[in-house]
């Protein structure tokens, strides 16, 4: 085969392939990650003249780069790792799947490693995309519910953080608010009324309480502080047309910003699939 034909053939099935929108919408509305600072949006010139000048409409924005759908990089927590700008292209694309579990998780519920194989074909090198389900309480969402979609959100069981080091995965998108439990980070001193809460489902679940079962000095913002080393990142408020892709190997791509001095970036994540 030559190479022009081989490159018709590819040119043809790129053709009859989907493409799904795995991302928030993006808005002043959209809340950060708690304690960050949001988006603003601000016109310095219209097109009939305003502010600054006029012919054409430019805005001026200011935010962290923890509002909606966006990748958190390595220094993020880890102060000789690479910024965003920095990771090669060919680690934010690559094969993966989108593990649904909305299925089986509540409120604070915890989900392991058997839980995920259970429900798919999850491979060494993946990129893993966790549908907890939560994306439905998402800003602008009929059942947009901002204390639950941050605070109430489930995350990984103890050898969790473990098993993706094991696995080298790619790197890992979550539908809520972070990829580590909301009670393993600052919010469970912010909310002590929730973390009663999940500390008292904990129990009643399984006999032991939360510092019992994950203890701060061991997992404190776990998946942050411990993979971000390993060059293990993951992508915070993913949604868009998640569903549609429950259980499915597929393509998946982030697209953050190319900022070298970038910590972590707003993106866009897209998966494509056969039809």
């Amino acid at each position: 085969m030559t190479t022009d034909s081989k490159t018709e053939n590819f040119l043809d099935f790129m053709s009859k392939v989907r493409l799904y929108d795995l991302t928030q919408r993006l808005s002043v509305h959209t809340p950060p990650w708690p304690s960050y600072m949001p988006l603003s949006v601000q016109y310095f010139k219209r097109i009939a003249g305003a502010h600054m000048g006029q012919g054409a409409n430019g805005q001026i924005i200011q935010t962290s780069n923890h509002v909606g759908t966006h990748m958190d990089g390595e220094i993020h927590f880890h102060s000789s790792g690479r910024s965003i700008g920095n990771v090669p292209m060919d680690e934010w694309v690559g094969p993966g799947v989108v593990v649904d579990l909305s299925g089986e998780l509540d409120d604070y519920d915890l989900y392991s490693p058997e839980m995920l194989m259970s429900k798919a074909d999850i491979r060494p090198g993946d990129i893993v995309i966790i549908n907890t389900g939560f994306h439905r309480y998402a800003w602008d969402q009929p059942e947009s519910d901002e204390l639950r979609y941050f605070c109430k959100h489930p995350g990984p069981g103890p050898d969790f953080h473990t098993w993706c080091e094991k696995m080298k995965f790619k790197w890992l998108g979550l539908d809520c608010g972070s990829a580590d439990h909301p009670m393993n980070t600052i919010i469970r001193g912010w909310h002590p009324k929730l973390f009663a809460e999940a500390d008292r489902k904990l129990f009643e679940r399984t006999g032991q309480h939360w510092d019992d079962m994950f203890p701060l000095e061991t997992y404190y913002q776990v998946m942050h502080i411990k993979l971000f080393p390993k060059r293990i990142v993951h992508a915070e408020n993913v949604g868009g047309e998640i569903d549609e892709l429950s259980n499915q190997r597929c393509w998946i791509g982030a697209f953050p910003l190319k900022g070298i001095e970038l910590e972590s970036s707003m993106c866009r994540i897209v998966a494509w699939k056969p039809e």
